[in-house]
């Protein structure tokens, strides 16, 4: 259940500037729904769901402020042009209270669950890449332990060992993911966009190697521009039926993202996602699409949550023809 964990909608956060008729923003067509309320909902579409949590970055050792992130996002989507044609929901927060992150990993699944149940779309606002590990559990419980494709734009592999009590944290989702189809005799299908040598030690690239991680190093974008994305892309839509994507936002270049626990001199360019994106959106094929690791106090500018919410943008305009259909 998700409980007092559950942060309903504020209708505070959706607030912008209106152009009249045929000049729709985000706020004047997204819709508050409350999870604890039982009911359909008009019509199939997007529902963001946020996690308010920091508990992971901090057991990391890194820089806290993620937790602001999902109010961030909302606040710099009001204002973008609606460009979509399905319905849009703001379902509200799942926070982490007194460092349990266990607890609110659960509660988030059991959000996305409930999400998936009323027939919408889950896009989940982040909180620290933990939101990873919960928002998969969810899809799982949804659709029955069933084999789904992970893609992941990120600088680093999020395969780093658990904590003493098999505690997780930011850098472990993915290797939870992996320990979990290794229990339950399911595929470990996870491609990993991005990564950075230097943000990933000698023995997290031999983790990846033993889970047969499919690997594109930040570098190959730079010589191959976006293609190589877009080539990775439509492999794993022509092999699969259910994709799971995540971007954490570290994987960008610290000037588009410094808003992050951890920047990245070296990283990826926006444009070097974007078709990927599309792509991926327009397929109908992915089942539950998060932005990851936007630390307000650390933004400049809030460049980083500005991007945040283009991509999510983007996501929504490609995904209004493939979502639900």
């Amino acid at each position: 259940m998700i409980g007092e964990l559950y942060s309903p909608p504020e209708a505070q956060n959706w607030k912008g500037r209106s152009d009249g008729k045929n000049a729709m923003r985000w706020h004047e067509v997204i819709s508050l729904l409350d999870l604890r309320q039982q009911g359909s909902v008009s019509g199939r579409g997007f529902a963001l769901l946020g996690f308010a949590c920091d508990e992971g970055i901090r057991r990391n050792y890194g820089r806290e402020g993620a937790k602001e992130g999902p109010t961030a996002i909302r606040r710099a989507l009001a204002s973008l042009p609606w460009h979509g044609s399905k319905a849009l929901y703001d379902a509200g927060d799942i926070v982490c209270h007194r460092g349990e992150l266990e607890e609110a990993q659960q509660a988030l699944a059991h959000a996305v669950q409930i999400i998936i149940d009323r027939g919408l779309h889950p896009m989940l606002l982040g909180g620290g890449h933990e939101i990873a590990w919960g928002h998969y559990q969810g899809l799982q419980q949804a659709f029955q332990k069933q084999n789904i494709a992970i893609i992941n734009f990120d600088a680093h592999f999020d395969m780093r060992p658990l904590l003493e009590g098999d505690r997780g944290s930011s850098g472990t989702s993915f290797l939870q993911m992996y320990n979990y189809c290794q229990k339950e005799k399911l595929k470990f299908d996870y491609t990993c966009l991005g990564i950075q040598p230097g943000s990933n030690t000698t023995a997290l690239f031999e983790i990846a190697r033993e889970a047969k991680v499919k690997v594109i190093e930040a570098e190959e974008f730079f010589v191959k521009e976006a293609e190589i994305g877009l080539e990775v892309a439509k492999e794993v839509v022509k092999h699969h039926d259910r994709i799971y994507l995540t971007i954490c936002l570290d994987v960008f270049a610290a000037p588009f993202a410094p808003g992050v626990s951890a920047p990245q001199p070296l990283g990826i360019f926006p444009w070097h996602v974007i078709p990927a994106l599309r792509y991926l959106a327009a397929s109908g094929k992915v089942v539950g699409f998060d932005v990851a690791e936007l630390s307000p106090p650390l933004d400049n500018d809030e460049r980083t949550a500005k991007l945040a919410a283009q991509l999510i943008a983007e996501y929504c305009c490609s995904g209004s023809k493939g979502v639900n259909d």
